[in-house]
């Protein structure tokens, strides 16, 4: 019977939520860079050597339940883009309580600004990862070691799917804390969504697609006050992009990317 709740359980949160990376918090070291490619750079590769090396640290958060693996298409990208790239693993497979896991990643925030001599560092967070992170900007301080804040299909104001798992007869969220705290109208994200959503002078953006199976209704992936939200089929119709795609789809890299540099939203609807 336990063996069977505990399969239940992990399944729920790998299929029915918002499936991510987790487990592990581990003091970074410094990773290798790969060189930017010969010539001037362009949009393929926005940084010069000479930027990267003076660049923030990226960070990318994984979200709720999945490995570390599941990122490391977006941090090779951004490695070859010439980021010192970090992937935070929530801990608990980030099944737990979120702000619990948004003061592990203060400490992780700290050593990777230690490890790298960096005064701030950029995220880039997906799913759960994105409320980890702007918990950790707007309670915990964090807004002075962040520059910009990006979040790919995060449900910043909750999701239906977290709310279905109720419906269907499972309780609440299974006793999943981090999907009861997901749920549209919850303690967790009327404290959070309370006041300003983009606090200090970290830039913020948000990306998000139609076609994300987790995150409903889908413009519940935009905060308010002054962040940049970005609709990827608003710039490129024919773009199917899914929830977990959105770490793995070339066209939702170029805005992470222009995001981090600063500029302005020019998808690019053909890249793979």
């Amino acid at each position: 019977m336990l063996l069977r709740k505990t399969v239940l359980v992990v399944s729920l949160a790998t299929a029915a939520l918002l499936v991510s990376a987790g487990g592990a918090t581990a003091a970074p070291a410094t990773p290798a860079s790969a060189a930017p490619a010969a010539g001037a750079p362009d949009a393929a590769s926005p940084l010069t050597t000479a930027a990267a090396a003076t660049a923030n640290p990226v960070i990318v958060v994984g979200g709720l339940s999945g490995v570390a693996v599941a990122y490391e298409p977006i941090a090779a990208r951004l490695r070859a883009d010439g980021y010192r790239t970090f992937i935070y693993q929530l801990p608990g497979l980030g099944l737990g309580d979120i702000p619990a896991s948004a003061r592990a990643f203060a400490n992780y925030v700290a050593q990777v600004r230690a490890s790298t001599g960096a005064a701030t560092v950029d995220l880039v967070a997906h799913s759960e990862g994105g409320l980890v992170s702007r918990y950790y900007l707007k309670r915990l301080g964090g807004t002075a070691s962040v520059g910009r804040y990006v979040s790919l299909g995060t449900p910043q104001y909750g999701t239906y799917v977290a709310n279905i798992v109720a419906f269907l007869g499972l309780g609440s969220c299974a006793g999943i804390v981090a999907c009861q705290q997901m749920t549209i109208g919850s303690a967790f994200l009327a404290d959070l969504n309370a006041g300003d959503d983009t606090p200090g002078s970290v830039r913020y953006t948000t990306v998000r697609t139609l076609q994300d199976e987790l995150v409903r209704p889908t413009g519940n992936a935009a905060v308010n006050d002054g962040a940049t939200n970005v609709l990827i089929q608003a710039y490129c119709p024919l773009r199917v992009v899914g929830h977990l795609g959105l770490v793995l789809d070339g066209t939702a890299y170029t805005i992470v990317r222009g995001a981090l540099v600063d500029g302005p939203v020019r998808p690019n609807c053909l890249a793979v």
